[in-house]
């Protein structure tokens, strides 16, 4: 009996450590007021508009991450009836309000570690309702504790069933050019 118990003096704490560095190990940083910025450069017109409201979180111990970005968040375009057509007719914010980038970081990095990472990012990217798996190029900034993000991609309209009228074809690129940036902390546990 007594041997049961030193052996499990021994094997308990054996069995719960594991466990118990796992769970601190699993550290979430999170954003709650990134930047969205895209840009269409057609031959007879620049579109560009802004969020500052995109969210999300990155778990550094399993490389996932997961953002969102409200399609009606979007402000900053040439006139308010160009801001109206892109929630009307093209993103249909009505329909779909929000896009989204899920997915797990690519490559060996330690974002707990000070330094500049690039990386790639691969995962579903939905918009207007339609995933895509993309990669996507990310130069993370580790500085103090906080992680900076900085991307720019592109997203072919057609990927995401968005279609451009013939009557403003040479108003609306066939693909948008998109940035982001974002700063994430570590969340409180």
């Amino acid at each position: 009996m007594i041997r049961i118990k030193i052996l499990l003096l021994f094997i308990i704490p054996a069995w719960i450590t594991p466990l118990l560095l796992q769970a601190q190990n699993s550290t979430l940083y999170s954003s709650a007021n990134g930047t969205v910025t895209f840009r269409s450069e057609a031959p007879l017109e620049l579109i560009s508009a802004t969020s500052g409201e995109l969210k999300g979180v990155i778990d550094v111990s399993k490389k996932t991450f997961s953002f969102s970005i409200q399609n009606r968040s979007f402000k900053g375009f040439n006139s308010p009836l160009q801001q109206e057509h892109f929630y009307e007719n093209y993103i249909e914010a009505g329909k779909f309000p929000s896009s989204t980038f899920k997915g797990k970081i690519i490559g060996q990095v330690d974002l707990t570690a000070d330094g500049n990472y690039p990386v790639r990012a691969k995962g579903l990217l939905n918009i207007h309702g339609v995933e895509q798996e993309r990669i996507i190029r990310v130069d993370l900034k580790v500085r103090k504790g906080i992680i900076e993000a900085a991307s720019a991609f592109t997203v072919p309209l057609s990927d995401h069933n968005i279609t451009i009228p013939k009557i403003v074809y040479r108003k609306i690129a066939e693909e948008i050019n998109v940035t982001v940036d974002l700063s994430l902390s570590p969340q409180k546990k």
